[in-house]
């Protein structure tokens, strides 16, 4: 079983209620949980990402994954670890010591000093993006497309049925006529129909371009 807080693609972050009964349905039913937890560090609004292994019996039970891509903005880094019981994290070296060595030299060290002496660094970028939620966030709901304020990490999952249009058409034509790419929900589940994932990692000037072309396409309806 797979999940991870906060959720995708809405990037709400799940009750503890939820994540502890998630825990104790694997215990019952002897599934392993992977639990992938990359956007920890990247939350808002005094929101906080739970690590699962704070619930009861979930060392038995849960994988967690950790990456540097996101918290440091190391994409592409391929630096990580995991946190897994002794059994598994034996089966998985089986696997992992004949399809890679290790992450390489240069990585390694970037992701030293990223933990050393990036924190600064890193508040700084959270900061940015949470001024660039807030400004993706009023001007969706400005245009008539309700949004709420996302709790991690860097997409909006704004509904679009107001416009008249499904998710799927929504995207196409956006893409086609103004040149903003948005993924539709339905990409996600059939949860996530009617509403597209917007991401706002560009730079404020781009974001507020694409705002405006959104603006237009939906004004044009």
């Amino acid at each position: 079983m797979h999940t991870s807080s906060p959720f995708s693609p809405t990037t709400a972050i799940g009750p503890r209620e939820y994540l502890e009964r998630t825990v104790a349905v694997c215990r019952e039913r002897d599934i392993v949980l992977a639990y992938d937890n990359p956007y920890c560090e990247l939350t808002f609004d005094g929101y906080r990402a739970p690590s699962i292994l704070e619930f009861p019996g979930a060392r038995d039970v849960a994988v967690e994954f950790h990456s540097l891509s996101k918290s440091f903005s190391m994409t592409g880094w391929r630096v990580g670890w995991v946190c897994a019981p002794a059994e598994l994290l034996e089966a998985m070296m089986k696997i992992h010591q004949y399809t890679i060595m290790s992450a390489p030299t240069p990585s390694q060290y970037a992701a030293l000093e990223a933990i050393r002496n990036g924190e600064e660094d890193a508040q700084r970028m959270i900061a940015e993006f949470d001024s660039r939620r807030r400004l993706i966030v009023a001007a969706l709901n400005e245009m008539g497309l309700t949004c709420f304020d996302p709790h991690g990490a860097f997409y909006a999952f704004p509904s679009v049925r107001s416009t008249g249009l499904d998710d799927i058409e929504f995207a196409e034509r956006l893409l086609l006529e103004e040149k903003v790419a948005v993924i539709p929900g339905s990409s996600f589940g059939e949860c996530g129909r009617g509403h597209v994932r917007a991401c706002y990692a560009a730079p404020k000037p781009i974001l507020e371009d694409a705002l405006e072309r959104v603006r237009r396409f939906v004004s044009g309806l």
